[in-house]
């Protein structure tokens, strides 16, 4: 009886979210769990409402509550992806990586029975990706702050700065003075500027110093979408994603199908992309090789 009417809630909080009225969805998950506490389900979508409403710490509880009633072999990738967003928020990159991993792992191998999105493959290695970028732009900050560099220090409070209007953005839309769009477009607008600024300081002081302050970054399009690793050899499918060589043939020897897309593909449908190829050869030949290890 307690399961039915938790379940009768549960959908309730589930036209409530397609509404965007995240309030009152998460409201109803509430009720929900409070009639039954056991199924994981609940907690993966009032962390869900809870991201939409900015409530970073509630959402990662009800995360973890979510993967301790699956288990630690449950499949639950939803909840380590949602997980990986909160922690992200919360500035636990380390953390985020991991759990956005996991949730990677889970969707490109499902367990049996698994509901599964057709695009969830493409938009868990996008965010695997973002992870590994803010984990690696904390470790660069790190590395300049030991070398005693100016610039680590200037962006280290830019950082402290995007905080703040963050974290009063989220008060705002706490408190209802902002509406849940015009929060995330305010939420848009300081990532915007704080990537625009920090661009703009590294490369003041890479003219400045162009010795010490070479890019360390790596362009979205050279990155395998399997390993999350630079590519060397860059082969191309029929449908237009590109991967390292090694690692596509490795994959396939198991499982005949395209890793993001799931559709049929075979190794002699693979195509050398050459345009690639030389982006490749020009980053690695730029010295990245020095300090890849920090990736």
């Amino acid at each position: 009886m307690a399961s039915y009417q938790a379940d009768r809630l549960k959908e309730k909080g589930n036209v409530a979210f397609r509404n965007a009225s995240f309030p009152e969805a998460e409201d109803f998950y509430t009720q929900a769990i409070q009639k039954y506490s056991n199924n994981p389900l609940i907690f993966t979508n009032r962390a869900n409402a809870r991201l939409k409403l900015q409530r970073w710490e509630g959402a990662v509880n009800d995360c973890l509550k979510s993967i301790e009633i699956t288990g630690p072999n449950g499949q639950n990738h939803k909840a380590f992806y949602f997980l990986a967003q909160a922690q992200l928020a919360l500035h636990h990159p380390h953390e985020a990586l991991s759990s956005a991993l996991t949730a990677y792992e889970q969707v490109r191998s499902p367990a049996p029975n698994a509901k599964i999105g057709p695009k969830d493959l493409e938009t868990f290695s996008g965010f695997v990706l973002r992870c590994k970028k803010a984990k690696f732009a904390v470790r660069d900050r790190e590395r300049l702050r030991r070398e005693g560099d100016l610039g680590a220090e200037l962006e280290e409070s830019l950082e402290a700065q995007k905080q703040r209007e963050l974290d009063l953005v989220s008060a705002q839309l706490e408190r209802v003075e902002l509406g849940q769009v015009e929060a995330s477009e305010r939420g848009e607008e300081i990532l915007e500027n704080f990537d625009r600024k920090v661009a703009e300081l590294r490369a003041v002081f890479a003219a400045a110093d162009p010795t010490n302050h070479k890019s360390r970054e790596i362009p979205d399009h050279l990155v395998d979408m399997i390993t999350f690793e630079p590519m060397h050899d860059p082969v191309i499918t029929k449908n237009g994603h590109s991967y390292e060589r090694a690692t596509i043939y490795e994959h396939l020897k198991r499982s005949p199908t395209d890793p993001l897309t799931r559709d049929p593909l075979t190794i002699p449908e693979l195509r050398s992309n050459f345009g690639l190829k030389a982006a490749c050869d020009e980053f690695w030949e730029s010295g990245a090789s020095d300090w890849i290890g920090d990736w």
